[in-house]
């Protein structure tokens, strides 16, 4: 039949400003983002934090769960789950966001998961440092990536696949990569990796592979399908593109007052408004400023110190509303100087739109 998705590639729907399809509803009903409300919350709670998976959710055993440490190293092995949790123990809080976060907000919009502006979470990450498991295993001299696939199978673009992501050596010397088991003090949900995910602090969600079960040395790059296949920016179809990799500098807000339960447009009464919300850049690079717009006009708000390294920071601007129609909106600027497009720059999958989070509101008597 024409219509089978295992059997050869087939093109993507057609998408329509303002108009979804049936198979991007049903993503959004599959997939989850975080209610901006929780954007007051330093730690993001494991209920409200954005999920996102590519196929079914494995439902593994922790007791009989393996990692599997294979391909170039000298001394290769498996660690059970019990053995992971006795490696040295290290929490930390990491804000994650998917490289698709923004995506309907591009022009013309890629048909995928429709994220909005949700697409992000802090949550405390509780596991071991990866790299002294890799040296253990003693990469062989010519090993130029590693490897790392999860244990959900499925299709994309009819190829089938384990969802799996590669770094570089030089990738894990300067990135704090976990091995991680649990998620705010609790063992991992299934949908959230469960027994056994990695976690790469400052990159886009796409690299912290879940249901972890293998990590090979490669000799040659991996190429793996949602290594080259997609999570690239790129500007046509046969465009190699550029790797999607650390997180751009972004800021959100809680949106204030109260909601219109349709169309989410805010209405407040007049009076002191303390606008908040949070800001985090990529890499470990902290957030320096944040400005809020009011009209036409752009204020410096106050910015706290952020929940960890590659954690996000929380600000706040006190606003005295007056009655009116306003879309308020909000900006960062990071410690490089890296500092929010008004418009992000487009590419065919949407990613990293980090264009300024906009809030409609009516000030009324």
């Amino acid at each position: 039949m024409s219509d089978n998705p295992f059997r050869g590639e087939h093109a993507r729907e057609v998408t329509a400003s303002g108009v979804f399809s049936q198979h991007e509803v049903s993503l959004a009903n599959r997939n989850s983002g975080v209610f901006l409300e929780m954007l007051a919350l330093d730690i993001t709670p494991v209920g409200a934090h954005y999920l996102l998976s590519h196929f079914d959710v494995p439902l593994l055993q922790a007791g009989a769960h393996r990692l599997v440490l294979d391909g170039a190293f000298d001394a290769p092995f498996e660690m059970s789950l019990e053995e992971i949790r006795a490696e040295p123990q290290v929490t930390m809080p990491v804000t994650m966001e998917c490289a698709g976060n923004g995506r309907t907000g591009m022009e013309p919009r890629s048909f995928s998961m429709p994220w909005a502006y949700e697409a992000v979470g802090t949550a405390e990450w509780t596991g071991t440092p990866l790299a002294p498991l890799i040296e253990r295993a003693k990469p062989q001299g010519g090993v130029v990536d590693f490897a790392f696939e999860g244990a959900d199978f499925g299709y994309d673009k009819g190829v089938g696949h384990a969802f799996g992501r590669s770094l570089t050596p030089e990738e894990l010397d300067r990135l704090e990569v976990l091995l991680v088991y649990e998620m705010n003090g609790q063992p991992l949900l299934p949908q959230h990796g469960a027994p056994l995910r990695l976690i790469v602090p400052g990159w886009y969600g796409m690299a912290s592979v879940k249901w972890l079960n293998r990590i090979t040395a490669m000799t040659e790059r991996y190429q793996g399908f949602q290594q080259v296949g997609t999570y690239r920016f790129r500007q046509a179809a046969d465009d190699p593109g550029e790797p999607v990799t650390e997180v751009r500098v972004k800021s959100l807000m809680v949106p204030p007052g109260v909601p219109d339960w349709i169309t989410r447009k805010r209405r407040l009464s007049p009076g002191r408004v303390t606008l908040q919300g949070r800001a985090w850049s990529g890499a470990g690079v902290p957030v320096e400023r944040v400005e809020v717009r009011i009209g036409e006009d752009w204020h410096e708000a106050k910015v706290e110190a952020p929940v960890g390294r590659y954690a996000w920071s929380g600000w706040s601007f006190d606003w005295q509303a007056e009655p009116g129609h306003y879309l308020l909106a909000c900006r960062a600027t990071d410690a490089e100087g890296n500092m929010q497009p008004m418009e992000a720059a487009w590419n065919l999958s949407g990613f990293a739109n980090n264009a300024p989070h906009e809030v409609e509101v009516f000030v009324e008597d």
